[in-house]
């Protein structure tokens, strides 16, 4: 009888950390069997601003994990939401022979694609293949089992601050834990919510965090183009506040019981109460004034988008359009607002395929969360997984087994 896999994601965002423990059952479902939600401290645009207190909000998710799971957490798979992150691409090139193209032929091609000159103060976080070519034979995605003399890849080469994640190792490490891998939040997030379709058609997913907003572009079934930006809901919160005079808990639940993304859609005659700073009574306010707040902000983060999305060329090649997730996709009224602006189909998701405890996750602010299981459920498939170590990439420290190898190349190589 095959030992169960248990996997574990740790999302350490901006407003809440989110520790999520589950069975992987016929090969590829979720059944949630732990979940631990605290809200955050010592964070700030994904990044750690307070170590101390960033370590207590961990540590205080992860038990509560543990308490309801009934298992012991040592290491998890954690998110990266810091945005300072840079992509390259690198070619790699590997002789072959003749002979048939085996797995560790591939490892080569994606070695020789790495062996790049990475300054003293960046990090690796993800090598993933985008195209191979044998013998001048080019858009090759799976070159296993096929003849060649010479193969080359094309490689995109994610990074990172390594202040970043090592502040972040730091945290979960203080928390009692060890780090299994690091995934971009946009990454984390599209293993939950985009379909094989969308991904080989070619989407854009837009994680629309507290802190900040994840982009990443799949096209012809793999990641083109990734990056996180430095703006997300708290910056639609902190104008709630200093518009309508609010301390910042009451204007984030301003937001969220009466916001709405468009003012067209706002009749006059719709009011609600507040209590504003130096007041002891309520005070009736218009809500179409809340909306053009909101409306204002949340156009200029879809701006933004938008200008990532034309930055990297592909904005031509998206006929799946775009799909929001994260928090901020639960905005009421924010899918035709990102439709009307990015001139794209839009659709709002949230992470499925999940059984047990999944009332408390069942939300697109969850995507990242449910997500860095997905992934754990291809690292399982490696039989490899170690915990991370510290100040050093593992991209080329694993070998997958046979099972699984081809999901798990086309999305990255650990």
């Amino acid at each position: 009888m095959e030992e169960e896999t248990i996997v574990v994601g740790l999302d350490v965002g901006t407003s809440k950390v989110c520790t999520l423990v589950a069975r992987v059952e016929n090969g590829a479902n979720l059944r949630i069997l732990g979940v631990g939600i605290e809200p955050s401290q010592g964070l700030r645009k994904g990044t750690v601003t307070d170590i101390n207190a960033a370590s207590e909000s961990i540590a205080r998710s992860i038990e509560k994990a543990e308490r309801t799971s009934g298992f012991e957490i040592n290491s998890a798979i954690v998110n990266l939401a810091g945005t300072q992150v840079s992509s390259t691409i690198s070619k790699g090139a590997v002789g072959i022979s003749g002979r048939v193209i085996d797995q560790e032929d591939v490892y080569r091609a994606l070695d020789s694609a790495q062996a790049i000159a990475v300054p003293h103060n960046r990090e690796i976080v993800h090598v993933i293949q985008r195209g191979f070519n044998i013998d001048g034979q080019e858009d090759i995605s799976q070159p296993i089992g096929m003849h060649g003399y010479r193969m080359e890849v094309e490689a995109h080469i994610i990074t990172s601050a390594a202040s970043t994640m090592e502040n972040m190792r730091q945290c979960v490490s203080m928390a009692g834990i060890d780090v299994t891998q690091f995934v971009l939040n946009p990454l984390a997030s599209s293993e939950a919510i985009l379909s094989e379709t969308e991904r080989e058609m070619g989407a854009a997913v837009v994680d629309l965090g507290a802190g900040t907003t994840g982009v990443a572009i799949y096209v012809k079934g793999n990641v083109f183009h990734a990056n996180v930006l430095s703006v997300g809901g708290n910056y639609v919160t902190s104008d709630i506040a200093q518009g309508l005079r609010l301390p910042n808990e009451i204007a984030e639940e301003v937001k969220l019981n009466h916001g709405y993304a468009v003012l067209e859609d706002i009749a006059d005659d719709d009011f609600f109460n507040i209590v504003a700073f130096g007041s002891e009574q309520s005070t009736k306010v218009a809500r179409r004034e809340l909306v053009n707040i909101i409306e204002a902000r949340a156009e200029e983060i879809l701006l933004m988008v938008q200008q990532e999305i034309k930055r990297s060329g592909y904005d031509s090649m998206l006929p799946a359009g775009v799909i929001l997730t994260g928090g901020g996709a639960q905005l009421p009224g924010i899918r035709n607002l990102a439709s009307k602006i990015l001139n794209s189909p839009v659709r709002i998701a949230k992470p499925e395929k999940m059984v047990g405890l999944t009332d408390q996750i069942s939300s697109p602010a969850f995507a990242t969360s449910v997500g860095l299981l997905n992934w754990g459920i291809l690292f399982s498939e490696t039989n490899q997984i170690a915990p991370e170590r510290s100040g050093k990439s593992r991209q080329s420290s694993l070998r997958p087994k046979a099972d699984g190898f081809r999901e798990w190349l086309n999305r990255i190589l650990p």
